[in-house]
This record gives structure tokens, sequence and C-alpha cells, in this order.
């Protein structure tokens, strides 16, 4: 079995149980049938720490961006995310989009971001990871108003209802389940990932967050996709290896420029 874990952030695991190492986590994770990993960027002062796992393993990809909630960093605009998108490593964009969960007052500043995110990845070509949480109507309507739908991606952690997926996949996003869907409480959310089109669906974990059912409230590791895409399997009355096919080919679909394992090749 192969898995992807379409959303981590390597640069932020709790190293403690390895020593301290990556590489321990890494092992963890291609142990569990985790064979590919896109280390999401939230700000460009750690760039560089996204960076360095993608370049030392050919497994990890990267992407860039400044997730709607950082304010202190650099502001990048287009052309700034465009020339740092040339590094070979990066095949995306993100995470970007909206957040009014953790930031209050006039939110302009974000919204005006998440337009240069969105020019930047036409620009480029390479898809988008958006981050959307309390802000789903605005999300949709920048989408739109961008025509985002030119170069997709994927909606990256996605808790909403099943109009909100449906609206995201007519502007050609994907749709990714994190450790939530695993959640006794998300009771909604298991019934989207029960109609979803099998070819839209992507897995992640969102590590070290959010890590799914046995290991809810624990630090969470890319390992632990493998619960995720179990359970989905289980909601839809399927084999896990058929879900771990489906968001695999879906995922270097999506994301062209991160390089197929031979092992996967069509």
């Amino acid at each position: 079995m192969f898995l992807v874990d379409s959303h981590c952030h390597l640069d932020r695991l709790d190293l403690t149980p390895y020593d301290g190492k990556l590489e321990g986590a890494l092992e963890n994770a291609r142990e569990h049938g985790v064979g590919h990993m896109l280390c999401v960027c939230i700000d460009l002062e750690h760039l560089d720490d996204v960076l360095i796992p993608a370049r030392q393993f050919d497994f990890v990809t990267a992407s860039v961006g400044v997730h709607p909630n950082e304010h202190e960093g650099e502001e990048p605009d287009a052309d700034r995310l465009v020339a740092l998108a040339q590094d070979e490593q990066i095949v995306a964009i993100g995470e970007t989009g909206l957040d009014y969960f953790r930031s209050e007052g006039d939110l302009e500043w974000q919204r005006d971001r998440f337009r240069a995110h969105i020019a930047a990845a036409k620009q480029t070509g390479k898809p988008l990871i958006i981050h959307m949480r309390d802000a789903t109507a605005d999300t949709l309507r920048v989408l739109e108003e961008e025509n985002a739908a030119e170069v997709g991606g994927v909606m990256h952690c996605f808790v909403e209802d099943w109009n909100t997926a449906k609206a995201a996949m007519d502007m050609n996003f994907h749709i990714s389940f994190s450790g939530i869907v695993t959640f006794n409480s998300a009771k909604e959310l298991k019934e989207v990932a029960k109609k979803m089109p099998l070819d839209r669906i992507l897995v992640e974990t969102d590590a070290p967050y959010l890590a799914p059912v046995p290991y809810r409230g624990k630090s969470n590791q890319p390992a632990y996709v493998r619960y995720v895409a179990e359970h989905i399997a289980e909601l839809r009355d399927t084999d896990v290896e058929s879900i771990a096919e489906a968001t695999t080919d879906n995922y270097f679909k999506l994301f062209s420029t991160a390089k197929r394992p031979a092992i996967l090749a069509v």
C-alpha cells in the first residue's frame, strides 16, 4: 500500500520519540505505508526549514505561501511568490485562504494576501492549498472572483458541508480529509466523505496538529494518515487499499510537478 500525506508540517513535528531526528519520523511513516509527503509552508521566515527535507528526501515535496493568520513576517506580493515557486521542490502555492476565527477587525489584508497567492498560482501553474475557517462564503467568493478554477487546488483539512464541498469541486478543487473525519462528533463531515467522488479525495494529517483517533489529543505525525484513509474506507464500505490507490493517484495528478515514484508508474 502506498499513501500520500498531502499536508503536513515536517518542520514543526515533535521529534522527541525519535531522538530529535526527522529521519525517525519519516521512517515510521514509510513503515505505515506513507510513501510521499507534502511539507507545507506557513510563512517565508521558515521556508528554508520547509525546503530542507524536500531537498534531502525524494519522497518529500514542499509548498510556498503565507498562512492567513500570520501577520508579523514578510508580506509577499504575487511576483515574490512566483519567484520563490521556481524552486523545483515546490509543487504548490499556500497554504493560503481566509481565517476569521483567529483574526479580528478589518480583514481586507487577508483577502488581499489571498488574491496575491491566487495570482501566483495562476502564473506558475502550481495548485493552491486553501485554508478556510469561519470564512466559507468569502473564501468561495474570492476563489470565484479571481478565477482560481484555472489552476485549481485542494481545500485542506475540510470540515464543511456537502454544498460547500460541491461548490469547491465545481471550481476545480479537491477535498482533503484530515484526522477530524475520525472524530465521533464529525457526523456531517463523515457524510461528505461518503458522498465524495473518489477521484476528488485527498488525505492528510496536518501534523503535528489534529491527530486522528486513536491518537486524538496527541502530537500528530505523517504515519497517522493511514488511520484517516482506513476510516474513510470504512465509511465508504470499501478497502483501504482502494482509498490509498485513488488518493495517491489524485495527488500526483493534481500536483503534477511532484515526481511520481517509479512503482506508481501509469
